[in-house]
């Protein structure tokens, strides 16, 4: 017989730290799983269009922003990627140069430009996304109709704790150290 380490666990804790069972614990596993591929998705994409993923994060924001018939401002798409103006210039700059947006004066404020994406950003982004997208919309049909009301609340309710929730203390060393 082999000599464990003591655990540090508390007696009752369940190995999946303070969740419940019922599924709870597969469901948010499974959403764990969606985020990391996720991730790892536009990593690919960004590599695959050599950028980096916030220079695909503003095309991305820009094309939709454009599709729903509004315009992007640097100061709007700052605020978005949380990033610093000057970080903002340098990111229109390649994007620019790369020919994937152009700068034009704002509508109403002659003080301010808007940013929109060029023809070849949209067929670029359409031509790497249009097979993935129709696959999600199989799977996302073979959800039961019963089901997708469900599903939607839950993602939705999970999209809000996460947009509302405050960043957590520091951890702090263990005192026994």
């Amino acid at each position: 017989m082999t000599d464990k380490p003591p655990s540090d666990r508390p007696p009752d804790a369940s190995p999946s730290y303070w969740y419940d069972g019922d599924g709870v614990v597969e469901m948010l596993a499974a959403l764990r799983a969606f985020r990391r591929a996720d991730q790892e998705m536009r990593r690919r994409m960004s590599a695959d269009m050599d950028m980096n993923v916030t220079d695909l994060q503003a095309l991305q924001l820009i094309i939709a922003a454009e599709n729903h018939g509004r315009t992007v401002t640097p100061r709007e798409l700052a605020s978005h990627l949380h990033i610093s103006t000057a970080s903002t210039t340098k990111l229109l700059d390649r994007l620019t140069a790369s020919g994937h947006l152009t700068r034009s004066p704002h509508p109403s404020d002659r003080r301010s430009l808007v940013v929109v994406p060029t023809e070849h950003a949209h067929r670029e982004v359409r031509d790497r996304l249009a097979r993935m997208h129709e696959r999600m919309r199989e799977i996302a049909r073979a959800v039961p109709e019963p089901a997708r009301p469900a599903v939607v609340q839950f993602l939705k309710a999970m999209a809000d704790q996460l947009d509302h929730e405050a960043a957590p203390a520091p951890l702090t060393p263990d005192p026994r150290t």
